[in-house]
């Protein structure tokens, strides 16, 4: 192994030898340093949500399907979950900054390409490239994070991180919606980050100054590809299950044997491998496990809400993208509000449990009462269950990765980071995958019930069309009518799955918050501002 390239000094007496002990940084270098990362976080987060009230456009302009409506944002979501624990673990290895910069390059790529597509199925690859540039990110920017600032001062930071989460969350839809309604087009939705994401990029390579570790690199490519391989056909299985062939007909049960059998092998390559990318040893630890479960749960309320919400406000309830947008300001508000004094309380008392707790009862609750939802609720009780979920959201989502980076040693940071937000992307991605299935089985005999009801054939509705402009009225009263009510059905299961995290959360052992980097550590003083060396 080679020597860190860190300069001796910054070695704390009680350091673990060959570990790096970062300098504990002033204020104002923080901050300076954040510019970059929150921005970077702020393009990338609104990448996620931005199409989510564009999309019925978008669909309807490159003549897509349901399924295709899922996939553009399941695409994304995929590959930024199965690459997460790639990015996590070099970042134990080698330089943070690199890592984050060649993931901003990524992201920027793929966005420029997602504007040029010529057909869904395109759109849908240059999203599964654009997620790879994703993953990295938001990965990244928590390590980074975590990199520079000891626990007991991160839940103030983390509380900063999830404010930009929050408004890059509610501002994606609605900016995405004034896009589509605007004379740019539903293209300049996938451009307009990307100026932001090269400002970004100069940000970092001027303000961000990290210890570089060099050791040598030895993914595991091939547990990588593994558990790369069996996350996507299970994913796809779920996706096509019910609606491309029956759940228990011979495709189905192929995929899913397959996947299962793929993630085995994965587990088998994992338990002998010298630089595991997702360490089990750290999966088996009670904290971590714990916050997995209850990060699923998460994901499933970040992604899932925002993408059926857009869709149920915009084709239920018959309102414009822009609408749609300034109409899901209570989720997001919720999650801004939360995990802004959230964040500070944390910083101030070193306590964490008690949130994570009130935000697993807040998104139950929310779901819970967003399950009751169709086509005829008062809009003051939707607005009501998003904020109760949104708050939860902002309560928990941050606090949870907190929460296990508190338990672990400076050099896992990179592998702890990425396996929980990996979980939590994946929560995200199965649940829109699943609950998108659901919602498309659903819609599909509404609308066959309720022509069938005016003496219709189901073809009247093109299989439930998201493109209604030119359907006959009474056709589509048929489909907002199913879409609406079905809707209720997607956030009943919503709230089951998220009773699993209450329970998880409620197992968490609480630590207090370490004021030092990791266990046994003493950091040392402020080091003086200076130009922050290329990595």
């Amino acid at each position: 192994m080679s020597l860190p390239t860190a300069d001796a000094s910054s070695l704390a007496p009680s350091a673990p030898a060959g570990s790096v002990v970062p300098p504990v940084m002033t204020h104002r270098q923080i901050l300076e340093a954040l510019s970059g990362l929150l921005l970077v976080m702020f393009v990338t987060m609104i990448s996620s949500t931005i199409v989510s009230n564009a999309l019925p456009t978008i669909i309807g302009a490159l003549e897509g399907t349901q399924t295709q409506y899922t996939w553009i944002v399941t695409a994304t979501l995929l590959t930024a979950t199965v690459t997460t624990p790639v990015w996590g673990k070099l970042a134990d290895l080698t330089s943070k900054k690199t890592l984050l910069q060649a993931a901003i390059v990524i992201f920027v790529l793929g966005s420029a390409l997602s504007g040029l597509a010529a057909s869904a199925g395109q759109l849908i690859g240059y999203r599964a490239l654009q997620g790879v540039g994703l993953g990295g990110v938001q990965a990244l920017a928590q390590i980074v994070l975590a990199a520079m600032i000891p626990p007991r001062e991160r839940g103030r930071y983390n509380g900063y991180l999830g404010a930009v989460m929050a408004v890059a969350t509610v501002g994606g839809p609605l900016l995405g919606g004034a896009i589509v309604d605007s004379p740019l087009g539903w293209r300049w939705v996938f451009y307009v980050g990307v100026p932001f994401a090269v400002v970004a990029l100069v940000l970092l390579q001027r303000t961000l100054d990290l210890p570089v570790v060099r050791r040598r690199v030895r993914i595991d490519w091939a547990g990588a590809t593994l558990v790369m391989a069996g996350v996507s056909l299970l994913l796809v299985w779920v996706t096509f299950a019910g609606n491309g062939f029956a759940w228990f007909s011979l495709p189905s049960v192929a995929m899913a044997a397959a996947g299962a059998l793929l993630l085995v092998a994965a587990v088998r390559v994992e338990r002998r491998a010298a630089e595991p990318v997702i360490p089990l040893e750290l999966v088996r630890r009670r904290t971590p496990a714990l916050a997995i479960v209850a990060s699923l749960a998460v994901g499933i309320a970040m992604f899932g809400g925002a993408v059926f919400l857009g869709q149920y406000f915009q084709i239920a309830r018959g309102y414009s993208a822009t609408e749609a947008g300034l109409l899901m300001i209570p989720l997001m508000a919720g999650v801004l509000v939360a995990s802004t004094v959230a964040g500070q309380l944390i910083t101030r008392t070193g306590r964490w449990k008690r949130y994570l707790v009130a935000g697993g009862v807040c998104v139950v609750a929310g779901f819970a009462l967003l399950a009751v939802i169709d086509h005829r609720t008062p809009m003051w009780f939707v607005a009501v269950g998003m904020a109760v979920v949104g708050t939860g959201v902002g309560l928990t989502m941050q606090n949870l990765v907190l929460a296990v980076q508190n338990t672990v040693e400076l050099h896992e940071i990179g592998a702890t980071t990425s396996t929980v937000t990996f979980f939590r992307s994946l929560g995200g991605t199965v649940g829109v995958s699943v609950l998108g299935a659901v919602l498309a089985a659903r819609v599909t005999d509404k609308v066959a019930d309720g022509l069938a009801a005016l003496g219709l054939p189901a073809s009247a509705a093109a299989g439930g069309s998201l493109d209604l402009a030119h359907a006959p009225a009474a056709v589509e009263q048929v489909v907002r009518g199913a879409y609406g009510d079905a809707t209720g059905l997607v956030f009943a299961i919503s709230a089951a799955i998220a009773v699993l995290g209450l329970l998880a959360i409620a197992l968490i052992r609480e630590v207090p918050l370490r004021t030092s980097f990791a266990p046994d550590q003493v950091p040392v003083a402020p080091r003086a501002l200076q130009p922050a060396p290329a990595a």
